[in-house]
């Protein structure tokens, strides 16, 4: 069942990366198509190893990549779960680097899930409401009320005023950012 699962999410994720994904999605990437496809791709065989793999927690770690960096973002229980999920994401053909925020659960945390997503909402309601931020090419993904920032972005203003958003927020911990800036707008 674990393979069938793994599967179709495989073929998800390539049929979006071949082309199956919105007009708009690719017009108002920063990215090239080329490099959208790449980095789908490594995103689904990240998945498909999360999947096959025993001791790392498939859903508890959110898998992004931009430029064929992979970023994993979320929780783990072990130290040896944490470790294996980078080794997993360096093994993946196509991969450049590798950067893992993660952090070991907590029984009695305060923050909870609900929080987690409330703080995530509030970031992408203001990005939406900002005209000048193409928020389409923005990952957030909250962790213990730690907001973290992901994507590619613009201009060096873009993502000064992303931060901002995300630093607004009431109830967050911290604000973490792996935004980058364009390849052609870094010139």
């Amino acid at each position: 069942m674990k393979n069938y699962f793994a599967a179709i999410l495989c073929i998800i994720f390539l049929a979006m990366a071949s082309g199956c994904t919105t007009i708009y999605g690719t017009a108002v990437d920063e990215r090239n198509v080329r490099t959208i496809s790449s980095d789908a791709k490594i995103k689904a065989l990240l998945l498909d190893a999360f999947l096959q793999d025993d001791t790392v927690k498939t859903f508890d770690i959110s898998k992004y990549c931009y430029y064929g960096h992979v970023y994993l973002i979320g929780v783990y229980d072990t130290k040896k779960q944490k470790k294996r999920a980078v080794e997993l994401a360096r093994n993946i053909e196509g991969v450049k680097n590798v950067t893992a925020y993660l952090l070991q659960k907590k029984e009695s945390d305060p923050c909870g899930t609900t929080d987690n997503i409330a703080m995530t909402a509030k970031v992408k309601a203001k990005l939406v409401k900002d005209g000048d931020i193409w928020s389409t090419n923005i990952d957030i993904k909250t962790v213990q009320c730690n907001i973290v920032l992901c994507g590619v972005v613009g201009s060096k203003k873009e993502m000064q005023k992303v931060i901002a958003h995300a630093k607004s927020v009431p109830g967050a911990r911290s604000v973490k950012s792996f935004l980058k800036v364009a390849p052609r707008h870094n010139q």
